[in-house]
C-alpha cells in the first residue's frame, strides 16, 4: 500500500466515528452524526479541522471524541467544536480538552464566533489524572468561555447530555439551543442524586430540556429537532457581528406584514385589559424578522432579536396577556442577560412598557426580587448601545425605572397616547390616599367619590402634562411609530459614550 492510500485509508476510517451500533443507536434516537451536523451548519463544508489524527494509535478513538475547526456560517467564519456521541459518548480525554481549548484560542486570536455542538457525557474518569486538575485541563475550558465573553458570540446547540462539570459549557455560552427528548444538562445524574441524597427523579425532571427551557432558564429555546436546532442558530447568528469590534451587517430592508388591524385597533382603551404584544411587535419590525430568546420562560416579559429596515435591534417588551406584563425575579433575570448580549455585540435596544410594576407579597420578596430587580436596572442603565424606551400604554412604580425610563438615560423616551406614567394606577392610588374616607362615606355614595377621584388622579397623570414638563420627548401616533424608530436609530447610529470609569460595579447577583 502506497503512503498516499494508507492516509486515505486512516482518514477514512476516522471519518466515520465510533462503532456502528453507536450510530444505529443514535439513529433510534433522531441523532445526526456529529459531521453530518456540521454539514448542516456550515455553509458549504468545514473549511478547516484542526487535530483530526488527535489519539489515531487508538482506533477506538477516532479525533478523540471531538471535531474542531473552522467554517463559514452566512459567510461568516466561526469556530467550533463538536462532540461525537459514537466516541466513548462523547466523553473527554486529555487530547478532547486540548483540543477544545486550542480551538477557543483560535476563536479569540480571529475575533470569530465560537459554537459549541454538544453531545457528551462527561469526563473520562480513566483519564481524569491527564484531563482534569492541571493548567491545559477541563477547567481551562471555562476559563476561556469567560474570557470569550462579550468579546465574541458563543453558542451551544445541546443535541445530547451534558453533563457534571461539562454542564458549564452551555452555561458560559450566550445563549442554549436544547432538542427537546434528548438533550440534557446536570451536575449529578439522577442515578447520583439517588445514591448521595436519596431522591427518585427521572432525567427529564433532573435535567431535561423542557424543565432547562421553562423553569431554570438554562435552556433558551426548545426545539423539536437537530435540524431545526441547527437552522436556528443560523438565523440568530445572522443578527451578530463577528465581535464586539464590529458592528451587526444590514440586509435588504423587508416592510411589515400586512394586517387588517392597525396598532390604534390593538390597544385597549382600559388599562387593565389585556392585549398581545406579539402583534405589536409585528407591526414595527420587517416582516418575519423576530427571533425570540427564553419564550418559555418568564413569558410575562419578551425578549428577543428583530430588524428595522434591515438593521438588528434587541427588543424587550412586557406582556400584558401573561400574569398582566407584572415582572418577577425571573423574567428580571431574563431582562439582564438579554440586555447584556446586545449590549456586548452593539446591538440596540427597544423597551416597550406596558407594565403595572414588580410583583409584591412574600413568595417574591423571599425570592429575592430587590435583588433581582436591581440586577435588571442595573444591565439597562449600563447598556451604551442606544436605547429608546416606549410607553406603549403605562408605565407604574419601578417599571418605569426597569423598562429604561427617563431617568436612566435612554436616547428618548417616547410615548403612544394611550400612555401613563404614575406611582401607581389610578385605582390603586385612590384607594391608598382615600382608604379611610371611602369607608367614612354611606355606601351608595362611595362608587362616585371613587370615579371622581380617580378622574382627578388621571388628569394629574395626563401625557399631555408630563410631554409639557418634558418628562417624555415625544407622543407619536401609533400607526407611525416603525418610521419614528427607525428613524431615530439611525440618528443614534454614532453613539459613542462611556458609562463610567472603573474597574468594574458590585452586582447584585
Amino acid at each position: 500500500m502506497s503512503y498516499v492510500e494508507d492516509l486515505k485509508e486512516r482518514v477514512e476510517k476516522i471519518e466515520k466515528g465510533g462503532h456502528e451500533k453507536y450510530h444505529q443507536k443514535n439513529e433510534e434516537k433522531g441523532k445526526l452524526f456529529v459531521r453530518d451536523r456540521l454539514k448542516l451548519l456550515f455553509d458549504e463544508e468545514i473549511d478547516i479541522e484542526d487535530a483530526f489524527f488527535a489519539n489515531c494509535m487508538d482506533d477506538s478513538l477516532p479525533s478523540d471524541g471531538v471535531v474542531t475547526g473552522i467554517g463559514r456560517v452566512n459567510g461568516q467564519a466561526v469556530c467550533v467544536m463538536a462532540n461525537d456521541s459514537t466516541v466513548k459518548a462523547g466523553s473527554w480525554g486529555k487530547h478532547t480538552v486540548e483540543k477544545i481549548i486550542r480551538i477557543q484560542e483560535t476563536a479569540e486570536k480571529l475575533d470569530i464566533p465560537m459554537l459549541y455542538l454538544v453531545d457528551s457525557a462527561g469526563a473520562r474518569i480513566t483519564d481524569q489524572v491527564e484531563m482534569f486538575p492541571g493548567r491545559r485541563g477541563a477547567g481551562r475550558i471555562f476559563h476561556n468561555q469567560i474570557k470569550l465573553s462579550g468579546r465574541v458570540p458563543q453558542v451551544c446547540l445541546l443535541f445530547g447530555p451534558s453533563a457534571a462539570g461539562g454542564a458549564y459549557i452551555p452555561a458560559f455560552c450566550d445563549i442554549v439551543i436544547m432538542v427537546d427528548g434528548n438533550a440534557s444538562m446536570y451536575l449529578g445524574s439522577p442515578r447520583m442524586a439517588e445514591k448521595v441524597i436519596g431522591e427518585k427523579v427521572s432525567l427529564e425532571e433532573m435535567g431535561g430540556a423542557q424543565m432547562h427551557c421553562s423553569i431554570s432558564g438554562c435552556g433558551d429555546v426548545l426545539v423539536k429537532s437537530e435540524e431545526e436546532a441547527i437552522s436556528y442558530t443560523r438565523n440568530y447568528l445572522s443578527y451578530f457581528p463577528a465581535s464586539f469590534k464590529e458592528k451587526p451587517n444590514k440586509v435588504e430592508p423587508k416592510e411589515i406584514k400586512s394586517f387588517e388591524k392597525t396598532i390604534t385597533d390593538l390597544i385597549p382603551e382600559n388599562q387593565n385589559a389585556p392585549f398581545n404584544m406579539y402583534d405589536f411587535i409585528d407591526r414595527i419590525i420587517d416582516e418575519d424578522s423576530f427571533c425570540e430568546i427564553k419564550k418559555k420562560f418568564a413569558p410575562e416579559l419578551i425578549t428577543g432579536l428583530g430588524r428595522m429596515n434591515g438593521k438588528s435591534v434587541g427588543i424587550i417588551a412586557n406582556q400584558p396577556r401573561m400574569k398582566g406584563g407584572v415582572l418577577f425575579p425571573d423574567s428580571a433575570d431574563k431582562a439582564a442577560k438579554f440586555i447584556q448580549l446586545c449590549d456586548a455585540f452593539n446591538i440596540p435596544l427597544l423597551f416597550l412598557m406596558d407594565i403595572p410594576g414588580f410583583m409584591i407579597g412574600t413568595r417574591v420578596e423571599r425570592a429575592g426580587i430587590i435583588r433581582h430587580g436591581a440586577k435588571m436596572l442595573a444591565s439597562m442603565s449600563e447598556a451604551t448601545v442606544p436605547k429608546i424606551s416606549v410607553v406603549v400604554r403605562k408605565a407604574y412604580g419601578a417599571g418605569l425605572y426597569a423598562m429604561a425610563g427617563p431617568a436612566f438615560e435612554p436616547d428618548c423616551c417616547i410615548a403612544l397616547p394611550t400612555a401613563q406614567i404614575a406611582v401607581m394606577g389610578p385605582e390603586a392610588a385612590v384607594n391608598a390616599v382615600y382608604a379611610n374616607k371611602i369607608a367614612a362615606l354611606p355606601e351608595e355614595e362611595r362608587p362616585a367619590f371613587i370615579k371622581e377621584k380617580q378622574e382627578e388622579y388621571k388628569d394629574n397623570i395626563d401625557i399631555y402634562r408630563l410631554a409639557s414638563e418634558m418628562v417624555i420627548d415625544a407622543i407619536v401616533d401609533p400607526d407611525k411609530l416603525r418610521d419614528e424608530l427607525i428613524k431615530r436609530f439611525n440618528m443614534y447610529e454614532s453613539k459613542n459614550v462611556t458609562f463610567t470609569e472603573r474597574k468594574h460595579g458590585v452586582y447584585p447577583v
